[in-house]
């Protein structure tokens, strides 16, 4: 039972957070929606107290004219009831009649003019109000509608006062009456000299069922401007975001290449001008677009087309040279530096043609892999063996760091190619006044193979690390390519990195030197997730945290 129990709040609470969650994810998407809540809230703030301050003035406008005419209605009945005593005389009557006359006459006016009596007294004693003490009420009346702080006041003094009290009645709970003013004042029998209290309540069940019809009139009156308001804005607003929701469609389907998409223009109003600069705006670089995309396709088609035909004649400049180069030893000393300057850059260019026709196979999208299972670290020990003689005559050492066999699912050619690159540009960059090392590093674990080079020289620059795979960027253009790059090595790496579904990526920092990373997938066709090698060294980072810590 209490399993149950539980698992039914969990599946209730999961609900109201999903419910919640689409609520929120609804909030953040809807610009209409946040419009006419936020507007429709800061008019029912606006009104509300607009409405409140009107309700006040209403109402303090009432009473104040209710107040003002029970005083003077008061003044005028006791001032009545005075000369009606004054012209009695003393021995007509005995105390009794003429009070019981008092009460009667007043409570009759009462009647008529919409108001209650209480008499109490002779000022002064402390008896109840009841008929055997000669005190009257209007029939009905409790004597305790009449306020403690009021009977002393009149009861001290001479002069009429008033206050706020409800009207009790005998059957009433305590607590409970209508609101109404009671005012008070004093007169004197000429029969006894006795001091009697006049007590008048006037009720305010007109101002009361005013000011409630006023309340409701207000209330319903916002609630209709609030619905108004919200149609409204509504309906405004939906003027307004449709265009933009059709833009942003429109927009997205341009983005996926749906180049010729249009909004539909209707009308001549700002929307609609708009619609029209979009129009116009796709149009324009639908344009362009083609044009890149043609004069690119005419780009790659003429570099394939001139180093395809550069393959002959460089093929009998080679012979040419070879013979020229093989025969030096028979040159005088000027001839036979020509002749090795020849056979250098026809290697040289040799190896930019090759490139050449490499990033042509990549544009193209000709390029394919030729997959096999391959220790990347056979690879790495054979790319060392083969840069050796040129870190030696550089003055770098070459260390590679490689503690068990990395068997991955690669083209074993274009890795070696990626590290060859990598290799001879960490040479090319090392600093030979100081640590000449160049740290290869080579770990796998059961998802990927990573490979690091790293090197010590003058680093990279903020924001160069973006440009490094660019074809032909060096960072420094008047810096001598010791292995005779092309300027094309790393965006090559770059495109073999990433036709394995790899990364290639670099870290640097002025004079703290430079680490590319090499990640390819352990099987063909995996997704990467991450790397087994950190892509910031590990000096730099421990040189980090120490700094950090001091």
């Amino acid at each position: 039972m209490g399993d149950s129990v539980v698992a039914g709040l969990g599946a209730a609470w999961s609900a109201v957070r999903r419910g919640v969650g689409n609520a929120l994810t609804f909030w953040r998407r809807s610009i209409r929606t946040r419009v006419v809540v936020s507007i429709v809230l800061l008019g029912a703030i606006v009104a509300g107290g607009a409405g409140w301050l009107v309700m006040q003035q209403i109402s303090d406008g009432l009473v104040r004219s209710r107040t003002s005419a029970a005083v003077n209605e008061a003044t005028s009945e006791t001032s009545t009831a005075r000369e009606r005593l004054g012209s009695a005389g003393s021995s007509d009557f005995d105390p009794s009649t003429q009070l019981r006359q008092l009460v009667e006459s007043l409570v009759a006016r009462g009647e008529v003019r919409g108001f209650d009596v209480v008499v109490l007294g002779p000022v002064g004693t402390d008896a109840d109000p009841t008929p055997v003490t000669g005190i009257r009420t209007t029939p009905g009346i409790s004597a305790a509608s009449i306020p403690d702080r009021l009977r002393r006041e009149v009861e001290s003094s001479t002069k009429t006062a008033w206050t706020y009290t409800r009207i009790q009645r005998l059957s009433d709970d305590p607590g409970e009456g209508t609101p109404a003013v009671a005012v008070g004042s004093r007169v004197v029998l000429p029969s006894d000299g006795g001091t009697y209290a006049l007590y008048y309540l006037f009720g305010m069940q007109e101002e009361q069922r005013t000011i409630n019809l006023a309340r409701s009139s207000l209330l319903t009156s916002g609630v209709l401007l609030l619905l108004l308001t919200g149609g409204v804005v509504w309906l405004v607003t939906r003027q307004v975001i449709n265009p933009v929701r059709l833009a942003r469609r429109v927009a997205e389907r341009i983005a996926s290449g749906r180049l010729e998409e249009r909004m539909h223009v209707q009308g001549e109003d700002d929307i609609a001008r708009l619609a029209t600069s979009f129009n116009q705006m796709a149009q324009t670089l639908q344009l362009q677009i083609r044009q890149l995309v043609e004069l690119s396709r005419v780009q790659r088609q003429f570099v394939s087309d001139v180093s395809h035909e550069l393959r002959t004649p460089l093929t009998t400049v080679r012979m040419a040279g070879d013979v020229l180069h093989d025969s030096k030893e028979s040159f005088d000393p000027v001839t036979a530096r020509a002749a090795e300057l020849l056979q250098k850059e026809l290697d040289r260019f040799e190896n930019l043609l090759g490139d050449l026709l490499e990033i042509s196979s990549f544009d193209a999208g000709a390029a394919g892999l030729e997959l096999a299972e391959v220790n990347v670290v056979d690879v790495a020990h054979r790319v060392v063996d083969q840069s050796g003689p040129v870190a030696a005559r550089r003055g770098v050492e070459l260390v590679l760091d490689t503690p068990v066999p990395c068997v991955a699912e690669v083209d074993e050619r274009r890795v070696e190619r990626v590290l060859r690159n990598l290799v001879g540009n960490a040479i090319d960059h090392a600093n030979v006044r100081g640590d000449a090392r160049v740290v290869i590093r080579v770990a796998s674990d059961t998802h990927a193979t990573a490979v690091t080079v790293r090197d010590y020289g003058v680093g990279l620059e903020p924001g160069q690390a973006a440009m490094v795979f660019n074809r032909f960027w060096r960072a420094d253009p008047a810096r001598a390519r010791t292995t005779g790059g092309t300027g094309l090595g790393l965006a090559i790496s770059l495109e073999d990195a990433q036709l394995h579904g790899g990364w290639l990526e670099v870290w640097g920092a002025p004079e703290q030197g430079a680490q590319f990373r090499l990640t390819v997938p352990r099987r063909a066709g995996e997704p990467l997730a991450h790397s087994p090698l950190p892509l910031v060294p590990d000096d730099v980072r421990v040189a980090t945290r120490d700094g950090d810590a001091r």
